[in-house]
């Protein structure tokens, strides 16, 4: 594998986990898999240096990964979004980058210094003060399994505003996530039967399970992650 990961769990109410990453060897593809939350990355090139912020992917893609890069992401808690720039516009692909300059990047209608692995929670908790990212408490309470008011027409409305996605988009997403830790045990994944859990995982991560179990592919980082509890 040409990619090393490291990564840690967040306290902070806007951030679920940051991690990062180098390529070496001579880079090369690797699956990168469907996606529920927003990330802002920070991407460093032997000559190039700047700062991304991806929205949710619905379906996995082959992605070409550069040699001698290190990459560094904040993955935003379900129910965190932009309250001036809809989500949607930023799905599949359709990601936001970001001008740099020195250690610094322009986002969001001013310059912010560059943030680092150890610093991520201070630099969001900045982005809340100044109103840039904002928290949707119903997402929030869906995810982590909080009884909540809200119809399901509501509950909809709510998802489709932070994530771009259906509630039941976002779901399936972090069902196949889950399911790849455990792919012998597809009732607790949720799944109907083998076939369900095929189809899914081959269009949501974009292997099948007996691919994933052979371990010869590189996946991206989020494919393994356990989402964290919502605050």
């Amino acid at each position: 594998m040409f990619l090393a990961f490291e990564d840690r769990l967040s306290d902070s109410p806007f951030v679920e986990r940051v991690w990062r990453c180098h390529s070496h060897g001579g880079g090369g593809a690797f699956y990168s898999m469907a996606e529920g939350n927003l990330e802002l990355v920070v991407t460093r090139l032997p000559s190039w240096v700047f700062v991304t912020l991806r929205g949710p992917v619905t379906k996995a893609a082959m992605v070409e990964c550069p040699p001698d890069g290190e990459w560094l992401a904040i993955r935003f808690r379900p129910g965190i979004f932009l309250p001036q720039l809809p989500t949607a516009l930023l799905l599949n692909h359709n990601d936001l980058n970001c001008p740099t300059s020195g250690d610094r990047f322009w986002f969001a209608g001013q310059m912010w210094e560059i943030p680092r692995f150890e610093n991520a929670e201070a630099f969001v908790a900045h982005l809340a003060r100044c109103g840039i990212i904002a928290r949707d408490g119903a997402v929030s309470a869906v995810v982590s399994g909080d009884p909540q008011p809200l119809t399901a027409r509501s509950v909809q409305r709510h998802f489709l505003r932070t994530t771009g996605m259906t509630h039941g988009q976002f779901r399936q997403i972090e069902r196949a996530r889950q399911a790849v830790d455990f792919l012998d045990v597809v009732d607790a994944a949720g799944y109907f039967d083998q076939a369900h859990l095929t189809r899914s995982l081959k269009h949501l991560i974009g292997l099948t399970p007996a691919r994933l179990s052979r371990g010869d592919d590189q996946l991206s980082f989020s494919y393994k992650t356990t989402p964290a509890a919502i605050r």
